[in-house]
């Protein structure tokens, strides 16, 4: 039996972006692009249709709500695009009407009992959290991107600066998707080595790239009004890893209960296994004690900002 993937907001930038990655890795036999503007959502799924020859056979259409009931995977991209001067938090009161009423639409046609749901709209963590609850699903069937897209963000102006390969270079950012995200310099290498231990490597390098990770987004919205490219293949990765059952670490959200660090009651990044039912292990390892303490004080920021949106829960 095929996997049918439904992209919310299919017919914007991030959602067609997704949508598009998606049909080039070639995992799902069908993509389902539901837009509130349903010509654009048809006309992204026409010109992916026309470029399926030279990738795979799947079924690449624009749909309605009715199609969720029998979607293994329900990604929600649908949102308002953050302004360049604006937080990831400072939607919290512009998006989230939007995403309950996005939410009640998925519970009025109910999901497979083994859905995941799949959260990217920000601010991500908070609705992570929000669509756990007011769905009443497991913490493990509901994932947000989280850090997935900062962590792909941060390898790459690493291995741009010291003018390496980015497939061999490995680091990660944790925490928060947002100004308290946390880099781990502790497990960062290339090849496999300690990346601190490169003849280019410096601290004065480690604190701009992480500085110019942090303000990533922004900088892409304020160049080209948002991201698409490198988030469609951020969603594309855990999507990958979902229908696979890969079972693959990555840096995404889900809603912990203390296994990580002591984090609990809040959706944040940690190393995630990733696999068919969605969250399948959640992983902690041996980290410096600024890192530590830096995702521990990313999950109190992130329970503040929960008093301004779980009246909505």
């Amino acid at each position: 039996m095929g996997s049918r993937v439904t992209i919310i907001g299919g017919g914007g930038l991030v959602g067609s972006c997704a949508a598009f990655s998606i049909q080039n890795s070639g995992v799902a036999s069908e993509i389902v692009l539901l837009d509130v503007n349903r010509e654009l959502a048809e006309g992204q799924a026409l010109d992916m249709l026309h470029s399926a020859p030279l990738l795979a056979d799947q079924v690449i259409r624009a749909g309605d709500y009715s199609d969720i009931s029998q979607s293994d995977i329900v990604c929600i991209t649908a949102g308002l695009r953050r302004k360049p001067d604006e937080t990831r938090t400072a939607l919290i009161n512009r998006n989230a009407e939007l995403f309950v009423s996005i939410l009640d639409q998925i519970q009025s046609v109910g999901l497979k009992s083994d859905a995941i749901v799949f959260v990217v709209s920000n601010p991500v963590d908070l609705l992570t959290r929000l669509a756990a609850q007011r769905l009443g699903l497991p913490a493990n069937q509901v994932i947000g991107l989280g850090t997935q897209l900062d962590t792909i963000r941060f390898r790459s102006l690493i291995a741009s600066t010291l003018q390496v390969s980015p497939s061999q270079l490995s680091a990660l950012i944790l925490g928060e998707h947002g100004e308290t995200m946390v880099p781990i310099w502790s497990a960062a290498t290339l090849g496999g080595l300690p990346l601190d231990k490169h003849a280019q490597w410096n601290p004065a390098s480690a604190n701009m790239l992480f500085e110019r990770t942090r303000k990533s987004g922004a900088e892409v919205i304020s160049k080209k009004g948002g991201a698409g490219f490198a988030v469609g293949v951020a969603i594309s990765d855990v999507v990958d890893s979902v229908l696979l059952d890969s079972r693959r670490l990555l840096p995404v959200s889900s809603v912990q209960q203390g296994k990580c660090w002591g984090v609990r009651d809040v959706a944040i990044s940690v190393p995630t296994v990733v696999g068919r039912c969605g969250v399948v292990d959640c992983q902690p390892f041996e980290l410096w004690p600024k890192e530590e303490n830096g995702i521990r004080a990313s999950a109190s920021a992130l329970a503040q900002n929960w008093q301004l949106i779980q009246s909505y829960a």
